[in-house]
């Protein structure tokens, strides 16, 4: 199965994300496409080539330039292009930085994405916690990573939640979801700042099951 990696931005370089997620074309579960500067590369047409649509990437161009990456007459590929992709039958899985747009300067995506980023305290450490039963969190125990602590606000009410995150400085937030949209999926999850967090092995478990969750195939 072919997975589109959106990913780069100033705040989360591209080598994380490629490195994070290397243990899945190594055991077989898919191949990877990396796409860095998504303004300039991407086409609706493209994305219909893929069941599925990994976004860690802010709405920057890319790490060395911090352009927007939606822009209204410019960007070929729109949050309105997202959303016909999964309404249509693809697969959204939004992973940390994927979380961290504002309403305030991207209203579209942020609702298709269901969730508005607030803020985060420094790295800490983070405990996950599974809240739902789901084939995403099947298998997946509870974990602690030092990590960044997301705060999300404009929470779809259409989501089923999976997971919680609890750190002293930054309380017990969402850390995982799950929604249908249209004939398609989509599944956010919030940790995965640093390489390590990619490393802890129920972390691997939810990536490697919202892959296949997103693509239909659980």
């Amino acid at each position: 199965m072919k997975v589109l990696v959106l990913c780069d931005d100033k705040w989360h370089p591209a080598e994380v994300v490629e490195r994070g997620l290397a243990f899945l074309e190594e055991e077989g579960s898919c191949s990877l496409d990396y796409v860095k500067d998504a303004k300039d590369i991407l086409t609706p047409g493209m994305l219909k080539e893929y069941p599925v649509i990994l976004c860690a990437k802010g709405n920057e161009l890319t790490g060395a330039n911090p352009v927007p990456w939606f822009e209204a007459g410019v960007t070929e590929v729109g949050p309105e292009d997202l959303r016909a992709y999964v309404e249509e039958g693809g697969g959204f899985l939004s992973l940390h930085a994927g979380n961290s747009f504002r309403s305030e300067e991207c209203s579209a995506y942020t609702e298709f994405v269901g969730n508005s980023f607030v803020k985060h305290p420094p790295r800490c450490d983070v405990r996950v916690r599974v809240v739902g039963e789901h084939p995403v969190t099947e298998g997946v125990q509870d974990f602690t990573v030092r990590d960044e602590h997301y705060e999300l606000e404009h929470l779809a009410e259409d989501r089923t939640e999976l997971l919680l995150a609890e750190s002293d400085a930054g309380g017990t937030q969402t850390a995982g979801y799950v929604r249908q949209m249209g004939k398609g999926r989509i599944c956010v999850l919030t940790p995965g700042h640093i390489l390590s967090v990619f490393q802890e092995e129920n972390y691997k478990r939810l990536i490697r099951n919202a892959v296949l969750w997103c693509a239909g195939q659980r």
